[in-house]
C-alpha cells in the first residue's frame, strides 16, 4: 500500500502526542496515512507491551489510519546502525510515503532523539539504488526516498519551522491520546502502578497548552509544530496561511 503520509516514531503514543492532528487533517484532505512504531514500548513503567498494542489499535481507529505496523525493535536499546537502518528502510520502501513525520532530533527521552536521527538516515539511504533490501516474500524492493521529513516537537520546547492548524480535529487528537489509558491520566485505569512523568493530569494540560501556543502564532485555536532540516519552497504567496489578520 502506497501512503501519502507516514508517521514513524519510537514508542506507541509518540505519534498521538506529536502529530495526530496533522494525520487527521490530512485524512480529511483525502490522503492515505499510516504509522510505523519502532518499538513496543516494553520498558514503560506502566502497562504491558500487550496492553500498549491494544491501545495503539484503538488509537489507530480514532486516527482513521490506513495501516499501523510495529517493527519490534528493542525499546531503549535500539541503535542507529546498519541493521536497524535496513529494517526501517524495508518499511519505507513498502509504504513509499511522500512525507514522513518523525520523532524530534533532540528531546528529554534519549530514545526520541536517537530515533529521529535513525529515521532521517534511513529515509536518505532508502533512496539509494545500491542499498538492496527484500520484502516479506523475499522479492527485491525498489529504492524510494520521501520528499520531506518533518520532525514533530515532543517534550522539550523548540521553535517550529512551521505550524499546522489542527483546530477542527483537536478533540479527536485528545481522544487518540486518551486511548492510552495505561500511560496518561485516566480515572478508568485502576492498576496499582507508580505515577510517572506523563501519567499526571498536569502533563496532558501542558500538551494542550503547547498546542494553544502554536495556534496563537497563526491566530487559530490549536496547532502542531514541526521542524524541517530541508528548506521549504513555495510557488505563490497564496500557499501561506496566516489567520491573525
Amino acid at each position: 500500500m502506497k501512503l501519502d503520509i507516514l508517521a514513524i516514531a519510537v514508542h506507541p503514543d509518540d505519534v498521538e502526542l506529536g502529530c495526530a492532528g496533522t494525520l487527521l487533517m490530512e485524512k480529511k484532505n483525502g490522503k492515505k496515512t499510516g504509522v510505523v512504531d519502532l518499538t513496543r514500548g516494553e520498558l514503560g513503567t506502566r502497562g504491558t507491551p500487550e496492553l500498549r498494542a491494544e491501545e495503539a489499535a484503538r488509537a489507530a481507529q480514532i486516527l482513521q489510519l490506513d495501516v499501523r505496523e510495529n517493527l519490534g525493535m528493542a525499546d531503549g536499546f535500539f541503535r542507529n546502525d546498519e541493521a536497524h537502518q535496513r529494517h526501517l528502510i524495508r518499511a519505507i520502501r513498502k509504504y513509499r510515503p511522500e512525507i514522513v513525520l518523525a520523532n524530534a532530533l533532540e528531546d528529554r527521552h534519549p530514545d526520541h532523539g536517537r530515533a529521529g536521527h535513525l529515521i532521517s538516515d534511513a529515509c536518505f539511504l532508502s533512496g539509494l539504488r545500491k542499498v538492496e533490501t527484500v520484502d516479506n516474500d523475499g522479492l527485491p524492493q525498489e529504492h524510494w526516498r520521501p520528499k520531506y521529513i518533518f520532525h514533530f516537537i515532543q517534550d522539550r520546547y523548540a521553535h517550529p519551522s512551521f505550524v499546522y492548524d489542527i483546530t477542527p480535529v483537536f478533540e479527536d487528537k485528545l481522544q487518540s491520546i486518551r486511548a492510552y489509558s495505561s500511560q496518561f491520566h485516566s480515572a478508568g485505569y485502576t492498576a496499582d502502578e507508580p505515577q510517572t512523568y506523563i501519567s499526571t493530569p498536569e502533563f496532558l494540560n501542558a500538551i494542550i497548552g503547547r498546542h494553544q501556543m502554536y495556534g496563537k502564532m497563526i491566530g487559530t485555536a490549536y496547532a502542531e509544530g514541526f521542524i524541517t532540516e530541508k528548506m521549504i519552497g513555495i510557488r505563490d504567496f497564496g500557499s501561506l496561511v496566516q489567520m491573525d489578520t
